[in-house]
């Protein structure tokens, strides 16, 4: 065998594979159907920005040896994510929910005020279910009104959802929501780790810095000449789709996906922040992305007199598109699971990342559990 390790995508799990693993005198090959490497952290440069090609991506973590890791491939900057959702009622809301939010809301100042205000809303909505005789929430519309209530409920979480699932709430599971964050601070830090940013030039450039010296080959799918690839190295390290790996045998698994719609403005600052959520049913994009912002801070966004925005478009996934998320609905988890129990008994297959292994996951646990695998 020419490779030890043949490494089946350019992703973040495939790169940080392939790195650790030249690290200890490995020789390995990574491969991927895509003329890029990176998987869905590529940017692309529009007009002196990086645009996230595959959607937003925002590093955020509380380990620290995974964030000294990725930092010493390249460093990270600032960059705290701090949503903004447009609401039906034609409202600027923040996420996560807290006092910002509700002081939007219903013009409390004081966390007493807010919690009164959210426990109100809460007993209205059990009691509502008690007299329907429903005991435990059945979907994501009734376990969200006991978390969260009408008022938030309808101007930031419903239309959204079912943008997202393609579903009713009604006709989704309750456990998608069984968390809500809630806080009663005014805190519009997006995320509670201690760790965030984007590395600084870009996702490019932590992709570029975990393949160096690594041999990698674009344009090259694995199941057009899959002989041939298996026959080049010992071991395999595949992050593809697992029912794709196995033939699908056992049938295929479902996934979400995002359509972009991109576009370049003769316009330095289009909405002020980078990602602003529509919440409502009647707009039919999930979110705006405004690339510049990930890098740009302060008055220094004015430094480029053009912009770039992403408007996404969340929908079912077919063959041919870029599978984002799992539908992790009963049916799909029991089907994985067959897939699974053929994957624990590979001794010469790794598998990893979220298509291998029907999860979403974000970027920080990825690096965690490879650097794991080399423990």
């Amino acid at each position: 065998m020419k490779y030890d390790y043949l490494i089946v995508g350019a992703g973040l799990f495939g790169a940080t594979f392939a790195h650790l693993a030249r690290k200890q005198g490995k020789r390995c090959l990574v491969i991927d159907k895509r003329p890029h490497a990176g998987g869905n952290i590529y940017c692309e440069d529009i007009e002196g920005i990086n645009v996230h090609k595959y959607g937003a991506h925002i590093f955020h973590t509380s380990d620290r040896e995974v964030w000294d890791f990725v930092n010493s491939i390249v460093p990270f900057n600032r960059y705290t994510n701090c949503p903004v959702a447009q609401a039906p009622d034609g409202k600027l809301y923040n996420l996560p929910f807290n006092m910002n939010t509700f002081y939007r809301m219903w013009g409390v100042k004081t966390p007493a005020e807010a919690q009164a205000k959210l426990d109100e809303q809460r007993h209205e909505a059990v009691e509502r279910m008690k007299a329907d005789g429903i005991a435990e929430p059945r979907n994501l519309e009734e376990q969200a009104l006991t978390l969260i209530g009408k008022d938030i409920y309808e101007q930031l979480i419903k239309g959204y959802t079912e943008k997202q699932w393609g579903r009713k709430c009604t006709e989704l599971p309750a456990f998608i929501i069984r968390r809500l964050p809630v806080r009663m601070i005014f805190d519009n830090n997006y995320f509670n780790d201690a760790y965030q940013g984007i590395p600084i030039g870009g996702y490019n450039r932590l992709i570029d810095g975990l393949l160096d010296g690594i041999e990698v080959k674009l344009d090259a799918d694995f199941f057009a000449d899959r002989c041939h690839w298996e026959s080049v190295a010992d071991k395999i390290v595949f992050t593809g789709k697992i029912d794709e790996y196995y033939g699908y045998r056992f049938g295929r698994l479902e996934y979400r996906t995002v359509r972009f719609e991109t576009e370049i403005l003769d316009n330095p600052n289009y909405q002020g922040n980078a990602v602003v959520n529509h919440t409502s049913a009647d707009v039919p994009y999930t979110r705006v992305i405004e690339h510049k912002h990930f890098e740009s801070f302060g008055n220094a966004v004015y430094d480029n007199p053009k912009t770039v925005i992403s408007r996404e478009y969340s929908t079912e996934w077919t063959d041919g598109m870029e599978p984002f998320y799992p539908v992790n609905d009963a049916r799909n988890q029991a089907v994985y699971e067959q897939y699974q129990a053929l994957a624990e008994q590979e001794t010469s297959v790794i598998f990893g990342g979220r298509l291998a292994e029907y999860k979403y996951y974000d970027m920080a646990p990825i690096v965690a559990q490879v650097l794991n695998l080399f423990k």
